[in-house]
């Protein structure tokens, strides 16, 4: 064998190993994320459907309420789960026109432990604008229109508030509002819906003094409440309702004073401290069931999802570690010059005859300063070398430079020796030819 194959790195690896660590890295997030967004339900597109929620974006949505809050620096989360009536935090409730009484009383009584609620009553029958009129005009996916008021079935059914009367009445001119320090109009010549009970105070009237908005006075009055009222503020959750929902919708928002009075309503909701605020989004028909994805990314189930996904990544730094670029085995025998005189080196090593190759050396050392310094080529071997000796001995190397050179390395056996007898016959040769 002349050359020992070896395997060698291939020089056409497409990604360096910063580069292939970087796809690897961001590809694990990405995959890591895309998980935790179906368990989130957050890949499902968008929530904006027209629906009276947080993430309606309509006439008769609370998008607007949602982002004002944000933006008043109100921690905000919009809830798909039931869970959420059990965490602390002022719920706000907005339920549908169909949704079940039974279902709102149990909500408002499992959160009532945890922190104040805010129920908002529906009135308005929208429907979404049409994918058609949406096409021919400036309409927007999740807008709509109001086709009509329509006071809510449920809340006959409420026994929390006791007998609640809620009744709309048809205004001819805007109607006005006035509460918590606050005064206003309602958008438009819009009906308004007023309720009347007598657990419920009120914190907000509209000018024939019908109740807008007010709390249910079982001991847990909101701070602000209270000081509308001119009361001391009472210790526990308060459960503030709220009949007239253009004054919390994207509709309502529209006005400053509407939204001042939004602000101050879930302020004196909070009794006064600073909660998150949590809008429910299951009465609206969004709610997120539990999966497997939902499990793994919620306590105490995350943590064993961590320690999956520390391991994955040790294991593929390992691996990452273990296995470099591609590899090729290198060419038996290589092309070009080099590789050529490496291979006759080796095989002449391999087959212990360096001490041939000397005198053959000196001879062509020899032919070469014969060409070099135009002397005769026919003379004989001595006749040469003799030239070649008073050559050098006219350049100061010594009456027998070139003689004594040629001798030693046609004598030499080792390749150590070798090396060094031929590295001064090809100094001496130099010399010779300047």
């Amino acid at each position: 064998m002349i050359a020992e194959t070896k395997p060698v790195a291939a020089g056409t690896a497409p990604f360096t190993w910063r580069s292939t660590l970087a796809l690897v890295l961001f590809g694990s997030f990405l995959f890591i994320a895309l998980l935790w967004m179906i368990g989130n339900g957050l890949a499902d597109g968008s929530s904006n459907n027209g629906g009276a929620h947080a993430e309606g974006r309509g006439l008769n949505g609370y998008a607007a309420l949602a982002s004002y809050l944000e933006a008043s620096g109100c921690p905000v989360r919009r809830s798909r789960t039931k869970a959420a009536f059990a965490e602390q935090g002022l719920l706000v409730l907005t339920p549908e026109q169909h949704a079940k009484a039974a279902d709102i009383e149990a909500a408002i009584a499992r959160h009532r432990p945890y922190g104040p609620t805010l129920l908002v009553l529906p009135k308005w029958i929208a429907v979404p604008v049409p994918a058609q009129v949406r096409a021919a005009t400036e309409a927007r996916q999740g807008w709509v229109v109001l086709a009509d008021a329509q006071r809510p079935a449920w809340t006959e059914e409420l026994r929390i508030f006791g007998p609640l009367d809620v009744r709309i009445e048809a205004e001819r001119a805007r109607s006005s509002w006035q509460g918590l320090g606050l005064r206003g109009v309602l958008p438009d010549r819009s009906p308004v819906q007023s309720f009347s009970s007598g657990a419920v105070t009120s914190l907000v009237r509209d000018r024939s003094g019908q109740a807008l908005a007010g709390y249910l006075d079982d001991g847990t009055a909101p701070a602000l409440g209270a000081r509308a009222e001119g009361e001391a503020d009472l210790a526990g959750y308060p459960l503030v309702i709220v009949s007239e929902p253009d004054l919390l919708n994207n509709y309502g928002m529209a006005d400053r004073q509407r939204a001042a009075l939004a602000l101050a309503l879930v302020t004196a909701s909070m009794d006064g401290e600073a909660t998150p605020v949590i809008f429910d989004l299951t009465l609206a028909g969004l709610e997120r069931g539990s999966n497997l994805l939902t499990l793994a990314f919620t306590p105490p189930f995350l943590a064993a999802t961590i320690c999956l996904v520390l391991a994955a990544a040790a294991i593929a730094w390992r691996g990452f570690l273990r296995f470099g670029p591609p590899l090729a085995p290198e060419r038996p025998i290589a092309y070009g010059k080099r590789a050529l005189v490496s291979n006759t080196a080796g095989l002449v090593v391999r087959s212990r005859r360096v001490h041939l190759l000397g005198q053959p050396y000196a001879d062509a050392i020899r032919q070469r300063l014969v060409r070099s310094l135009a002397l005769p080529r026919h003379s004989n071997v001595t006749s040469q070398m003799t030239a070649l000796d008073g050559a050098a001995r006219g350049m100061g190397r010594g009456e027998h430079a070139f003689s004594d050179a040629a001798a030693r390395v046609a004598k030499v056996r080792s390749e150590r020796e070798l090396l060094s007898a031929a590295q001064d016959l090809h100094a001496l040769e130099r010399t010779l030819t300047r």
